[in-house]
């Protein structure tokens, strides 16, 4: 028993070391500037996805009696042997099954909430204005929402607040809605919830949370440059400065307000091209970086998947 669970152990601490090098690494190549804001997030996708995805063990298994020329990792190999031989693995066991919980129940309760709030809006449905269809994406009107929103997991829609067509000019609508439509076709929502199904697993690792804050800069990076890109990004620029006003600040949601300023400064720089060059090489170094963690994985953790005789 104890040697499956040395190996379990030992196969999840090497994958979490190279796909701890993978998280920094793309962290050092998105800060390359001129590359794509949408090539970033997916980068960081990625990057979060290869935490919760252990593709070096798919491998293994499939291949393992092929990869006899792996060999273990002796720094981390034996620290745990000797780890779970006392009453240490039980203790961070326990630990991290208290974490694990607390990040579970705080998921929960968010999801219940949101829900809640979705069962209001239909409530509220007989108030809303009329809504429409944007490529594919219901977009809605209503009370219930003081900001434009994207809401459901599998089948996204778009909620705005009523009384913003009267705010905004129809460029500036245009803008806005066009933001949340890239939101709405990405499924951006069903992203954010594997990532944050994976960080209850991982709670205790900085870098999952690291993933997480850039995935959220990038996302709203990504789509204004798809506004940019559709000649909206003035628009956009006005809409949000007349969002951001304190009389009018409920209309922003709060990951979207938390890099406003961020946000607005790149909308004013005088230039908004990309540079595919540098978006070229930002996605061939961290493909090369990806491939160098599964196979750095992969030479260390075959021996794994191999059956004694």
């Amino acid at each position: 028993m104890h040697e499956h669970i040395a190996r379990a152990m030992y196969y999840f601490s090497v994958h979490l070391l190279y796909a701890s090098i993978v998280g920094a690494a793309a962290w050092l190549l998105t800060t390359i500037r001129g590359a794509s804001a949408t090539t970033k997030y997916w980068i960081w996708v990625v990057t979060a996805l290869n935490f919760m995805v252990p593709t070096g063990a798919i491998i293994d298994m499939l291949w393992a009696p092929h990869l006899r020329w792996a060999t273990p990792l002796g720094v981390i190999g034996g620290p745990i042997w000797n780890m779970i031989q006392g009453r240490t693995a039980v203790a961070l066991a326990g630990i991290w099954i208290a974490g694990a919980l607390a990040m579970l129940m705080r998921l929960i309760l968010r999801i219940r909430r949101e829900r809640r709030e979705a069962e209001v809006t239909a409530g509220l449905k007989e108030h809303a204005i009329a809504g429409f269809v944007a490529d594919g994406i219901p977009v809605s009107f209503g009370k219930r929402h003081s900001a434009p929103a994207v809401g459901g997991v599998l089948y996204p829609h778009v909620s705005l607040p009523i009384g913003i067509d009267r705010l905004l000019d129809e460029r500036e609508l245009n803008a806005v809605l066009l933001h949340e439509l890239t939101h709405a076709r990405r499924r951006d929502n069903l992203i954010r919830l594997l990532y944050e199904g994976a960080l209850c697993a991982l709670w205790f690792h900085p870098l999952i949370w690291l993933a997480g804050m850039r995935m959220a800069l990038y996302r709203e990076l990504s789509c204004d440059e798809s506004v940019i890109q559709s000649a909206l990004g003035e628009a956009l620029l006005s809409a949000l400065a007349k969002l951001a006003v304190p009389k009018q600040a409920g209309y922003l949601q709060a990951t979207a307000s938390s890099h406003l300023s961020y946000r607005l400064a790149r909308l004013a720089e005088p230039t908004q091209t990309i540079n595919p060059a540098a978006t070229l090489l930002l996605t061939s170094l961290f493909a090369a970086v990806m491939a160098a963690g599964v196979l750095g994985t992969i030479a260390h953790t075959a021996c794994c998947f191999l059956l004694k005789r």
